[in-house]
């Protein structure tokens, strides 16, 4: 019988993490969920299994197809999950980066503690 892959090693190898033990540590943190319930980092998985990992401010699904134990390139990933991830978790992504940047006029400088504050107080109010 194939045990299967553990899925703190299957998670690196296909870069959902940089590196194997923050993989582990989302484990334990409960970020790593199969079928809604949060998975140990020595959890078996199988082909077909359908992983949610939080990565904040997003959710990501992601179906197993293919399990390796090695680190794979990047162009290879997609023979080794398939992305379930709805559109409006990555929209979620993209207004988070869209709305944390003030332009400011070349040659101004960092802003001073004042400007700062009222930067601060601007966005607290119009965000309503």
């Amino acid at each position: 019988m194939d045990q299967g892959l553990r899925i703190d090693k299957w998670l690196w190898a296909v870069r959902l993490f940089k590196t194997r033990s923050l993989a582990t540590e989302a484990c334990r943190a409960g970020k790593v969920r199969i079928r809604e319930i949060p998975v140990k980092p020595a959890h078996f998985i199988h082909e077909g299994d359908i992983i949610a990992v939080s990565h904040p401010p997003i959710i990501k699904t992601v179906r197993v197809t293919g399990l390796t134990t090695g680190r794979i390139s990047a162009k290879l990933v997609s023979g080794f999950l398939e992305d379930l991830t709805p559109d409006s978790e990555y929209e979620k992504l993209r207004s988070k980066h869209e709305g944390g940047f003030e332009h400011r006029p070349r040659g101004l400088g960092r802003p001073t503690k004042r400007e700062r504050r009222e930067i601060e107080y601007l966005k607290l109010y119009l965000d309503r």
